[in-house]
């Protein structure tokens, strides 16, 4: 399944740097608003090291991770909602993402201008939120229109959609986004999916921060925690300008020293896409073999017929049974066929929960 993820935030709090540290590409990046002005798309290589191991063991002919889209958008100002600036283009952007990377300036220093002139990550995090939740308000209204009229017919359904838009509605208007909505079950969840609201996708905070704060945060990175309690969002504190560096150094080697010389365990790109897999509730299996070794992203908890399909639909459509191995189970008794001698290889039925690590291959009959 593919991941895309949108890099947001005001103009000039790091955006394009990030995102040209995540992806190699070279986004412009300079010292003023709307640096970027069409969406930069960048696909990074998921980092895992168990993969590295499969491959040693398997040493197959190729080895294909699996992979997160990353978009970098033009900064919003106030405003967007209604156009201004590059708003409803914008928007649009985020509305295409399965999850937002806000990206919010945790440091101070007048060599970089702010937008706004001073440095308040949550007035920057509240701007964004306001326009976010004026569009949808908008959407939601919309929808509104169309049920109040069959509501009135006495359609029963009509009138729970209706009192769940309601509810949203209320929601938004009091200055909270779609995703804290307390909503009582999945199926009102559902009312609003076609919508794709903005504020109702998962969202990881980035914490730029300097040199200095990178390893304890700061009074900036206090300040944004304490403002998103209750949002179910992930935060992280990164050096985006320390990120660069790292990016710009040619060997594993170099990097890793300079990862020492900070006292850090392993680059913020590798703790971000953790992070992003955590938010969005995903977990990795891997199918490995002489000609391949491949990790694939699926839902956590999902069944392994839609596991299958997320290699080809026709996996699923004709799922006979899986052959399922354990990560640990096969580094440890080294290859298939010593799984299978030890015990160590179980044949599943379409009700079985694939667990983050398994290693399978389908059976499946078109």
């Amino acid at each position: 399944m593919a991941l895309k993820c949108g890099i947001v935030g005001l103009p000039n709090v790091g955006k394009s740097t990030l995102f040209n540290c995540l992806s190699n590409a070279k986004a412009q990046s300079a010292n003023f608003p709307f640096c970027t002005i069409e969406p930069n798309v960048g696909v990074i290589t998921v980092p895992d090291d168990r993969l590295t191991k499969l491959e040693e063991l398997a040493n197959p002919e190729k080895v294909q991770p699996t992979t997160v889209e990353i978009v970098d958008i033009a900064g919003l100002v106030k405003g967007a909602s209604k156009g201004e600036g590059l708003g409803n283009k914008f928007l649009g952007n985020i509305r295409e993402t399965d999850a937002i990377i806000h990206v919010v300036r945790c440091f101070d220093g007048d060599n970089i201008v702010h937008v706004d002139g001073s440095v308040d990550p949550v007035r920057d995090k509240e701007v964004i939120d306001f326009e976010l939740q004026l569009k949808d308000l908008e959407t939601v209204e919309k929808k509104m229109q169309d049920y109040l009229r069959k509501s009135k017919t006495g359609d029963k359904e009509a009138v729970k959609i209706y009192s769940v838009l309601e509810l949203y509605k209320n929601h938004l208007e009091e200055g909270k986004s779609a995703r804290s909505a307390p909503v009582s079950d999945e199926k009102d969840r559902e009312v609003i999916a076609d919508l794709q609201l903005l504020t109702a996708k998962p969202v990881l905070y980035i914490c730029n921060v300097d040199e200095a704060s990178v390893k304890t945060g700061n009074a900036h990175v206090e300040a944004l925690k304490k403002a998103i309690e209750g949002e179910g969002a992930e935060l992280l504190v990164l050096g985006v300008g320390i990120e660069e560096t790292i990016a710009e150094l040619d060997t594993y080697e170099d990097k890793q020293m300079f990862l020492e010389e900070l006292s850090l365990d392993e680059p913020g790109a590798s703790r971000l896409i953790a992070s992003a897999y955590k938010l969005l509730n995903l977990e990795t299996y891997f199918t490995a073999g002489v000609k391949e070794v491949r990790a694939w992203t699926i839902t956590k908890g999902m069944k392994a017929p839609q596991a299958a399909g997320v290699i080809h639909t026709d996996f699923e459509k004709g799922f006979i049974r899986a052959e399922v191995m354990k990560y640990n189970d096969f580094v440890e008794l080294g290859s298939e066929n010593a799984c299978k001698d030890a015990g160590k290889l179980s044949v599943e039925g379409k009700d079985y929960t694939v667990e983050d690590g398994d290693i399978m291959h389908f059976r499946f009959n078109v």
